[in-house]
């Protein structure tokens, strides 16, 4: 490895780990960033479509726009910034769901989402303990939970669900996400294909030992899933149980994307949506035309998504054509092909999407984000209290842990 020594190593080339890495190169302090895959982007991945559009495979939506640092970034690079309404604030299409059923629906969801709010400061539970017994709508509210969350609401913390300070300001970038969050880091001093596998801070200076070889800095800021650090106790030396235990407190869920081609795709009016059921939690959510392109793009999330993935990329497909054959007939099936999905659960970088916090561990973001001795530096969406889940909770989170490292740097050279 050329760049053995350093004052900072961030490690992780995701949303937090880019931002870290400017905002410390803005501050002048020599910093490498070391990602274990071939490219910058972490679980924000962009790829051609093989007819010149951009599709992600990963975060694909500017949640809270309106003040999403994402959205000034992609500006400053030219991109488009697509402001139309997402689909989840349309009425569903009257495809299995019928208009006066799609009201019934929206009335009971709203009223579980009440019942969280005023449940929000009372002892904490999961989010499946404010379903209405034996509710008609329990399965879809359920199945929408898996994908707000990755995860069914009977994992879900009701204190840290209640947390999140998401708006309605949900926005696209034409050219995508992750092409964005790469494109910011392109001119960053940057260590590809090397995973990290141990941090030793047991002497003067740390030690991060990688598949490439060691490399030696005054302080590091760690961006990795929380998937990583809970299941990797040897990561640090000596051992940071605390963190272990907080980054198990926030587990990853996961959330798949498939997209399809679709032939004839003017009949369905852009970003409309069908359900592919309403009776059941592990259904899938089809976005009709995103962009306006011939597309579907197909949304699993939680058990169904991980059920799925061990059957491979074709038990995706052999699912969505299952469903739309049933709700638009056999000869749908002739109209649609796959184009690309990838499986965040086996991706061995990830193994997941974002994280959620079980019963009683929303405390276990502000503990993962705590920084160590002032030379372990944490950072990622996990760590956000109010914007996880989302690639600015990593963007915000990152800038504040190097925010931190300045800092410190700070405090050493004025003792």
């Amino acid at each position: 490895m050329a760049n053995n020594d350093t004052e900072v190593a961030v490690i992780g080339g995701g949303a937090a780990g880019v931002a870290a890495a400017f905002r410390l190169r803005q501050a002048a302090i020599d910093c490498l960033l070391v990602e274990a895959r071939p490219r910058l982007g972490g679980r924000a991945w962009s790829i051609d479509d093989g007819s010149g559009h951009a599709i992600d495979l990963g975060c694909g939506w500017l949640h809270s726009a309106d003040r999403n640092p994402w959205v000034k970034v992609a500006e400053s690079q030219g991109r488009t910034v697509d402001k139309s309404m997402p689909p989840w604030a349309r009425r569903a299409l009257p495809i299995g769901f019928a208009p006066g059923e799609q009201e019934d629906f929206a009335k009971a969801q709203g009223e579980f989402f009440g019942r969280l709010e005023t449940a929000a400061n009372s002892p904490d539970a999961p989010a499946a303990a404010y379903l209405e017994s034996n509710g008609r709508w329990n399965n879809l509210i359920n199945a929408i939970g898996t994908y707000i969350s990755g995860a069914e609401l009977d994992r879900l913390s009701v204190r840290d669900f209640e947390n999140y300070a998401g708006n309605d300001q949900n926005w696209r970038i034409v050219e995508g996400y992750g092409t964005t969050i790469a494109a910011y880091g392109a001119n960053l001093n940057t260590v590809l294909k090397c995973p990290v596998l141990q941090i030793d801070h047991s002497g003067r200076r740390l030690r991060i030992e990688t598949a490439r070889g060691s490399i030696s800095a005054d302080q590091v800021i760690v961006t990795l899933p929380t998937s990583i650090l809970g299941d990797k106790e040897s990561l640090f030396h000596p051992a940071l149980p605390e963190k272990t235990e907080a980054a198990r407190g926030l587990p990853l869920g996961l959330n798949d994307k498939l997209f399809l081609s679709l032939e004839n795709a003017g009949e369905f009016d852009k970003d409309t949506r069908i359900f592919g059921s309403t009776d059941r939690i592990g259904t899938a959510m089809y976005h009709m035309r995103p962009f306006g392109r011939p597309q579907i793009e197909v949304y699993f999330g939680g058990r169904n998504a991980w059920d799925l993935e061990a059957g491979g990329d074709e038990a995706f497909f052999d699912f969505a054509k299952s469903d739309l054959t049933r709700l638009l007939g056999h000869a749908f099936t002739r109209r649609i092909k796959p184009l690309a999905i990838h499986r965040w659960g086996a991706d061995p970088f990830a193994r997941g999407a974002y994280s959620y916090a079980m019963p009683g561990k929303a405390g276990c973001r502000a503990e993962l984000a705590a920084p160590v001795d002032e030379r372990l530096f944490f950072a990622g969406e996990a760590c956000s209290k109010h914007d996880f889940s989302t690639a600015h909770g990593g963007f915000l989170t990152g800038v504040a842990a190097a925010d931190q490292v300045i800092a410190a740097r700070k405090r050493r050279r004025t003792a």
